[in-house]
């Protein structure tokens, strides 16, 4: 079995259709979305509808539960700078796109059998907002992971491509389709640097054991720009710098 997982999209439309081409070739029989759909690219709306056409399981990021309550952005670690691009983007979306972004589930379990198992979430299992990074100390691991038994486990959240062995556990994070970053964002005050391609995972099970792939896609950067100088998105002009 192929399992691909996409992560990130952050309205970027062409990152996502490009993702979407790859996994076809891959003959990938299940995606899943690791969570933060819509939010900061230039199309939020058109890549909603492009993922609701999927029809796959979709985890909820944090971005997603701030399109449903604006007021939580802070405390959904959305700095304040973002919140009017945050706003522009739910002004585009209709109350069928909100009622989708309400179907995403924290996480969600996949059984490959053999004793092989996936465990799907955001930021970690028990929240939508913590991250998980190369540098995490294993004290602060043992309490995100604490109670799960799942053979592979797989987030998005930090943008950041990683497979990290815990134990007998292995952590895998698909990297960002939308918005893949240089180097983690720590909050630290540094503004992200973005790399042009598109990233996600595909994840193999098959006669009892599997496989990761970290795949990166590249994709139509002038497509995006065009589609920013074409819209009012308040970050168009950090989203052409990076991608010019």
């Amino acid at each position: 079995m192929k399992v691909a997982l996409i992560s990130d999209t952050h309205g970027n439309l062409p990152a996502l259709e490009a993702v979407l081409a790859d996994i076809r070739t891959q003959g990938a029989d299940q995606i899943i979305f690791l969570g933060d759909a819509a939010t900061l690219g230039p199309q939020p709306k058109e890549t909603l509808d492009l993922l609701r056409a999927l029809d796959c399981v979709c985890i909820m990021g944090n971005h997603d539960a701030a399109l449903l309550d604006l007021g939580r952005a802070a405390d959904l670690q959305i700095g304040a700078p973002l919140f009017s691009t945050l706003a522009w983007g739910h002004s585009l979306l209709d109350e069928t796109d909100f009622a989708f972004l309400r179907s995403f589930r924290p996480t969600y379990e996949l059984e490959f059998g053999n004793a092989l198992s996936l465990l799907c979430f955001h930021g970690s299992p028990r929240s939508n907002i913590e991250m998980v990074l190369s540098i995490t100390t294993d004290e602060v691991m043992d309490g995100y992971f604490a109670g799960q038994s799942a053979t592979i486990l797989a987030g998005g959240h930090t943008h950041v491509q990683m497979l990290r062995q815990r134990a007998t556990q292995v952590i895998v994070n698909s990297g960002s389709v939308g918005s893949a970053f240089m180097e983690p964002f720590l909050y630290n005050g540094m503004t992200p640097r973005l790399i042009p391609w598109a990233e996600y995972a595909l994840v193999r099970a098959e006669r009892g054991g599997w496989s990761v792939d970290l795949r990166r896609v590249p994709f139509d950067t002038d497509a995006v720009c065009r589609a920013l100088e074409a819209g009012e998105n308040p970050s168009r002009e950090w989203w052409l710098s990076q991608y010019r």
